[in-house]
This record gives structure tokens, sequence and C-alpha cells, in this order.
């Protein structure tokens, strides 16, 4: 058996304020330990352009 490197490819999306809680909103009725880190992901980047 080979040992094989998975490569994480990002995705960049532009969401209005609006979009986002929906996203979040959507995420919130997912198991918790499933999405919490994508969810402090969506928090910490739009905080970081609103800056």
């Amino acid at each position: 058996m080979q040992n094989k490197t998975q490569i994480e490819e990002k995705i960049t999306f532009e969401l209005s304020d609006k979009e986002a809680n929906i996203i979040i909103e959507a995420l919130g009725h997912l198991p918790f330990m499933k999405v919490y880190k994508l969810i402090e992901k969506i928090h910490l980047q739009a905080k970081k352009s609103k800056s």
C-alpha cells in the first residue's frame, strides 16, 4: 500500500453578511463537533474583512 498525502485545496467565497449568517444558521443544525471549527473560521474571516 502506498502512502497518499492529502492535499487540501482552498476555495474563496465572497458573501454578504446576510449570506454568511444563513450559512452559519444552517451549520447550527449539524452536530457541534463537526462544524465548530468551520463556524469559527467564518467568524474570524468576517472580523478580519471588517478591519
